[in-house]
């Protein structure tokens, strides 16, 4: 994808800490304890872009996410969205922003109200920010039934979330969320509870929908089939911080960081006669919780040398667009197929 003009988002410097509570001695003698949820996290989001967030359960993706759409405040940091910096503005400009920003969630079985009817569910946000008069109201509601494929739209209109299955579910979740024709939407592992075959006709669908209304996306994932299938940038992130961030199937396909190779080599290939190697990682991730000088990944790294437990290396550019924040950077790794194949394979099945 090119990228014209300014981003829609972005973000410089995030930040998110918490305090850990200890003893009244440890607080007295050690100084203040912090868990880095995210460190110093920097990203460019354009119009109409699949931008993927990947890595293990823990790294920080879903706190990005949140922080984007002001739904938690940064330690520190700033987020600029459509030029507004969305910590420093006032609430009534905020409440009208964030019409724009939208959020699809993980579970579809628990993001819906059980007791609102589905025209309800996806005409709240309608009503909340204050959109849509009661004849417009129908008529955008009918208009996201049909966008998500939820056909013939009076077949659901006073159907309510526990008669649907968990594929129609969050169609509807992604309904509600496209209704406000929003700029931005961050969606959090929107398909990881879903079967495979389902999962690649709900990506299909959110493929179709960003094409159809422009849609920006942050899509926040530990699968790598994913963001290979769907996505145009990624950034892989280990305890906080961005190991390594580019072009999803250049990242993907042809991984510079340990980081990155190490979990690109665990991705399982669809040709069962294919011979690989897996990388496995020594020891156990690190803790975010007041962690050491250098490099977070240092102690688990093959390559790592003196200088990676001392100093921590910045993200910087080994290519035109893709970063890396490595002292060390080992040979190239190719995969050699894409990851997305296990999706294309099973939609073609389905």
């Amino acid at each position: 994808m090119v990228n014209n003009g300014d981003a829609l988002v972005t973000c410089r410097g995030l930040r998110k800490w918490y305090p850990v509570s200890t003893g009244f001695f440890s607080q007295l003698f050690g100084g203040e304890i912090w868990l880095k949820a995210v460190d110093g996290v920097d990203l460019d989001i354009y119009e109409n872009e699949m931008y993927c967030l990947a890595g293990e359960s823990g790294c920080g993706k879903t706190t990005i996410g949140k922080m984007l759409i002001g739904l938690i405040n940064p330690t520190d940091g700033s987020v600029i969205v459509e030029g507004k910096n969305l910590y420093s503005i006032g609430r009534s400009e905020l409440r009208k922003l964030r019409a724009s920003m939208q959020t699809i969630f993980q579970d579809p079985y628990s993001s819906l109200n059980p007791r609102l009817s589905l025209y309800d569910t996806i005409a709240e946000p309608l009503r909340l920010n204050k959109l849509a008069s009661k004849e417009d109201e129908e008529e955008k509601v009918v208009r996201a039934f049909e966008a998500v494929q939820l056909v013939p739209a009076e077949e659901f209109t006073f159907r309510y979330p526990h008669e649907l299955s968990g594929g129609q579910r969050q169609r509807v979740a992604i309904a509600r969320a496209i209704v406000v024709n929003p700029k931005f939407i961050v969606a959090d592992e929107p398909v990881s509870m879903l079967d495979v075959s389902i999962r690649s006709e709900i990506l299909s669908l959110m493929q179709k929908i960003q094409r159809e209304f422009k849609i920006a996306y942050i899509y926040i994932t530990h699968d790598l089939s994913i963001a290979s299938y769907i996505g145009d940038k990624i950034a892989i992130m280990y305890l906080g911080k961005v190991m390594e961030r580019g072009v999803a199937t250049k990242v993907i396909l042809h991984p510079a960081h340990p980081y990155s190779q190490a979990l690109v080599s665990a991705v399982p290939s669809p040709d069962p006669t294919r011979m690989r190697t897996r990388q496995i990682l020594p020891g156990e991730p690190g803790t975010p919780i007041n962690p050491p000088p250098g490099c977070l990944f240092a102690s688990r790294c093959r390559y790592a040398k003196k200088k990676c437990r001392e100093i921590e290396p910045p993200l910087e550019e080994i290519e035109k667009g893709h970063y890396i924040s490595c002292w060390y950077p080992p040979p190239p790794l190719d995969l050699g197929f894409d990851p997305a194949d296990q999706l294309k394979s099973a939609k073609s099945t389905n």
